[in-house]
């Protein structure tokens, strides 16, 4: 196959644009293509013409050199094994890169914003780990109080060192609700954070859940069945709380990570990622959150719910920002946003700053 280098620019168009929906003809075709079967339905679906998507896709076959669809008369169209592999490589590709396409989205919005109404908002730096929930406080912080939250994606250990070492306003952390869980990774948190120093505000709950492929065709129900059908399981970068928590259960359960097919190969950096990894095939299952496997229609098994932290200096809580923030969680605009996040709810304590020793169990410090 002929290779090709690619080109990136942007746009500016009235309507916003979510998550990291980079568009490219080839493959809305491909996508097209590959869900309605036909040439004829892919093109309704696109809102073109069948001839040009039949002439798009002979020249770009001319272009790569090679067959992308199987042409067979009377017969549904079909991707040829080449146009499946660049499809789902890019998917998946798009998946790995959806915060960093986000955040550069919502930055130069930002700049253009700030140019028209000629004076800048004010700024609160957020460091966390890739979730669908924080495009959603972006979008109710700016709307309902002039607020721009700056989104750094980064695994949630780093996102707790960078808060200690001043770089950032807030750090995203959750707490597990399951007992079972709380003692390991409360120790774990507590160890990152002096309880004195730093206040939690909640914003709410998420589940956490099994992802697998749709139907479950291996009947995986949890860690042991994993390890009995040697299923390819997609694991969390190290440093980030989805995978000390895995570490922490096979700790207890007395599971060797090398007993489980892929745990320590090739980790991703978030959940989408990996909802991505094993819609593509190259996975059975891992561990993530729900609105992460509804992306991808996976089969999905709760293992627990987690209240959502956003940590910060108690001095904080005095600042403008911060108490925008907190009337912004405890707004109706939040749990409307919120509910449309799969997986994701409101707590009873969403806006509210709670100490370290009030936010896990056990804890000691704080007001």
């Amino acid at each position: 196959m002929r290779h090709r280098h690619v080109h990136l620019q942007y746009q500016l168009q009235p309507e916003p644009q979510a998550g990291e929906a980079v568009r490219h003809a080839l493959f809305d075709m491909l996508g097209a293509v590959q869900t309605q079967g036909s040439i004829q339905h892919a093109a309704r679906v696109l809102g073109v013409s069948y001839r040009h998507v039949w002439g798009a896709l002979k020249q770009w076959e001319e272009t790569l050199g090679e067959a992308l669809v199987v042409w067979a008369q009377g017969q549904p169209a079909r991707l040829t094994p080449l146009a499946q592999r660049l499809l789902w490589a890019e998917t998946r590709a798009r998946a790995r890169l959806a915060p960093q396409i986000d955040g550069l989205r919502a930055e130069l919005e930002a700049v253009w914003r700030e140019a028209l109404e000629g004076a800048p908002r004010d700024v609160l730096t957020l460091c966390a780990s890739p979730e669908a929930v924080w495009p959603h406080l972006r979008e109710v912080l700016g709307r309902t109080h002039a607020l721009h939250l700056a989104w750094q994606p980064t695994r949630s250990g780093d996102a707790l060192h960078a808060l200690a070492e001043g770089r950032c306003d807030l750090a995203a952390c959750h707490v597990p609700s399951t007992l079972a869980w709380q003692a390991g990774w409360g120790q774990a948190l507590r160890a990152r954070l002096k309880s004195g120093r730093y206040q939690c505000i909640a914003w709410g709950r998420r589940s956490l859940v099994w992802m697998c492929a749709p139907g479950n065709p291996l009947h995986l129900q949890g860690w042991a069945d994993v390890v009995a059908q040697r299923a390819r399981y997609v694991n969390r970068v190290e440093g980030s709380q989805t995978r000390l928590l895995a570490d922490l259960w096979l700790a207890q359960q007395g599971v060797a990570a090398r007993d489980i097919v892929g745990y320590t190969e090739a980790p991703e950096a978030h959940h989408v990622a990996v909802a991505a990894a094993i819609a593509s095939g190259a996975g059975d299952v891992g561990l993530g959150d729900a609105a992460a496997a509804a992306r991808f229609g996976l089969h999905t098994q709760l293992v627990q719910t987690e209240e959502g932290f956003l940590v910060c200096e108690r001095d904080a809580l005095e600042r403008p920002a911060v108490q925008a923030l907190c009337a912004a969680l405890q707004s109706p605009s939040w749990a409307e946003a919120l509910a449309q996040i799969p997986g994701h709810s409101l707590s009873e304590h969403s806006g509210q700053a709670l100490s370290l020793a009030r936010a896990l169990p056990g804890g000691s410090g704080g007001r």
